[in-house]
């Protein structure tokens, strides 16, 4: 699915550490698998590529990386409390 090589032996491509949340990561891996990637490795470049190549989609990813913040740090709300905060819970 991707057109970047993944020969480990390749001297132009260079390796990263990435650290995410376990939660957060059973979500990609989930996620690769269901839309036909090779290997997490592919996905992550993909969508780094979509990306870099696609700035405009990047308020989305901007939003999912300050989620991640958010709920790392215990900021997040249940679905009860969405809906009594906006008044939701009676349509």
């Amino acid at each position: 699915m991707s057109d970047a090589s993944t020969n480990g032996n390749d001297p132009d491509i260079d390796r990263i550490n990435l650290r995410i949340a376990s939660s957060f990561l059973a979500d990609v891996d989930e996620t690769w698998k269901e839309e036909g990637f090779n290997s997490r490795s592919e996905f992550i470049r993909y969508a780094l590529r979509e990306l870099v190549n696609h700035p405009e989609g990047a308020g989305f990813w901007k939003d999912v990386a300050v989620g991640e913040v958010q709920y790392q740090q215990g900021e997040t709300m249940s679905s009860d409390e969405v809906q009594r905060q906006y008044d939701r819970g009676n349509e």
